[in-house]
């Protein structure tokens, strides 16, 4: 999945080049990452990306090896669930039964072997009929992750979901941390192609029979008519609040494989390497003087910090941002703001 707009790094990110076409976690993007980490899972020719129109052509330009045809376009942006319903269509035309593997494409995993093996075993638990989630054990109180509830053990590998919890707060993470019973949820999915087409049915009828009608015209000459027709009349849901919620049959996969979902500026420490005084630096000549936990990114040009702790500073040539790193989140506002000045130039 490609479609998302990562308002949380403006400056870097731009209506034009969203997080996912960033480099923000190695020397390449997030996406390239994404799909250099399913090498072993399967083969280019069998994974799929969804995307908006005005993305089409650089997710072609950061993935040179992934076929054309295997590029799909949303006519418009409708949440995860219509995304993953036309990717599944296409899956389910080549093989109704195959497994299909959920990917946001734009977070990090740190130790990719871990990765493998953790799908290796919702892989297993999907083709009984699962539709599994990876979730990822917690490393400390997150208040801005949605957590998923440990039930009953389907095997060694696999539990059942008991619950899906929205984000706590800090006193309740803490006891979530404690209990070890709580996964953090990282919107990654693995079903056969068939189960969530009858999930779909089940708990989206209104997605399932529009679904129907571009699955019909697959392949054909009215393909992308019926898309461009179809697929915008859907509703704008997430698949965690269409499915996964309401489902019997979810099974999660604990994970240990180092996971980021890479959600600010804030979080580049995570996946990125810090000085001495815990520094991040990108760019050019980025000059910290006397400073302590900052996240400076810079360009061409020189920038320099000095005597700051817990500061983020971003200049991306025509825009600057500077903000405490406990407000990242906030870079939102921002572009918000932006857009009511109707200063689209910079967006």
């Amino acid at each position: 999945m490609a479609g998302g707009s990562g308002t949380r790094f403006w400056p870097l990110s731009r209506a034009a080049k969203p997080k996912q076409f960033l480099a923000l976690a190695t020397k390449r993007p997030l996406l390239t990452e994404t799909l250099a980490r399913v090498a072993g899972v399967a083969p280019v020719k069998s994974t799929f990306v969804v995307c908006g129109a005005a993305h089409a052509k650089a997710v072609q330009q950061a993935l040179p090896r992934l076929p054309r045809r295997n590029v799909l376009v949303e006519p418009i942006a409708r949440n995860t669930a219509p995304a993953i319903a036309l990717a599944t269509a296409h899956v389910a035309r080549v093989s109704p039964e195959g497994v299909v593997v959920v990917l946001p494409s734009d977070q990090h995993v740190a130790n990719v072997r871990a990765f493998e093996a953790s799908v290796a075993h919702a892989v297993e638990a999907a083709r009984g009929g699962r539709i599994v989630t990876l979730g990822i054990r917690p490393t400390r109180p997150e208040t801005g992750y949605g957590y998923i509830r440990l039930g009953a053990p389907l095997s060694s590998t696999a539990r059942q979901v008991a619950a899906f919890v929205e984000k706590p707060d800090l006193p309740t993470a803490q006891t979530y941390l404690v209990s070890g019973e709580y996964l953090w949820n990282a919107g990654l999915f693995v079903f056969r192609a068939d189960v969530m087409l009858k999930a779909f049915a089940q708990h989206l009828p209104e997605v399932s029979a529009r679904l129907d009608v571009i699955r019909a015209a697959l392949g054909t000459k009215r393909e992308q008519a019926v898309v461009a027709r179809e697929f915008p009349k859907l509703p704008s849901i997430s698949i965690d609040y269409g499915v996964a919620e309401k489902a019997d049959n979810i099974a999660v996969v604990p994970s240990d494989c180092g996971w980021s979902d890479v959600g600010s500026f804030n979080a580049l420490p995570e996946v990125r390497p810090a000085d001495a005084s815990g520094n991040v630096a990108e760019g050019k000549l980025p000059l910290l003087l006397d400073c302590e936990g900052c996240v400076v990114w810079g360009g061409e040009r020189p920038v320099a910090v000095v005597g700051m702790k817990d500061v983020v500073v971003v200049d991306a040539g025509d825009a600057v941002l500077v903000l405490p790193k406990e407000k990242s989140q906030d870079v939102r506002k921002v572009v918000e703001a932006l857009k009511a000045k109707k200063l689209s130039r910079y967006l």
